[in-house]
């Protein structure tokens, strides 16, 4: 699926936003369909276009992560990126587990966002090169010490690092350190790029 032939399907229920992102991936040069509502999204969706889908996570009616959900069991296998309010990362690592491949945070840029898009459509296209991919995943999380583990647990789990000092009995200052290093050693530029890599990977953690 080339690039300049996807469409992106933009579902958010604040008009703004809609109409915001819809033009700057215009301006990218991307073919846009926005929706105001799951429900309205899931309504036209017999007849998609094969691109990517970029939908908000809380959404009156059916929420981002319902949505996924139902879109899995119909079998669409478009890549779906999640944006959420900072507050809501527990929510974007469930949206990820349910198959969600990115979330990004808002306020985001547009940098931010095209490269989100283009890094999902990208891997969509190159799913034979998944498998040696994960195995690459594993052996570096294989190097994370016990406690690194630990806190890429709390992570997953979309607990902040204040949360997660307190389970571990740690300060925070010491939770940001070991955060830095698992990201460095798992080469994971984002969080969501790590959450990303920690469902493609299946990898089992401590739960707090």
């Amino acid at each position: 699926m080339a690039e300049n032939n996807a469409v992106i399907h933009l579902i958010d229920d604040d008009e703004h936003v809609r109409r915001a992102v819809a033009f700057m991936l215009g301006t990218a040069g991307f073919a846009v369909r926005v929706h105001e509502s799951a429900m309205d999204f899931l309504a036209s969706s017999g007849g998609l276009q094969p691109g990517c889908i970029v939908t908000d996570v809380r959404m009156p009616g059916i929420d981002g992560v319902e949505l996924l959900r139902r879109l899995r069991e119909s079998r669409v296998e478009m890549p779906i990126i999640i944006m959420t309010g900072h507050a809501d990362v527990a929510l974007a690592v469930e949206a990820m587990k349910a198959g969600a491949v990115d979330f990004i945070e808002k306020p985001f840029s547009d940098d931010v966002m095209l490269a989100a898009v283009r890094a999902a459509l990208a891997r969509f296209r190159q799913t034979d090169a998944g498998a040696d991919e994960t195995a690459d995943i594993r052996v570096r999380a294989e190097s994370l010490s016990v406690r690194e583990r630990e806190v890429l647990s709390g992570l997953l789990q979309g607990h902040p690092n204040k949360t997660i000092a307190y389970d571990l009995g740690l300060s925070p200052r010491t939770v940001e350190v070991h955060r830095a290093n698992l990201m460095m050693k798992m080469g994971a530029k984002s969080l969501s790029d790590l959450v990303r890599m920690a469902m493609q990977a299946r990898l089992e953690v401590p739960r707090l």
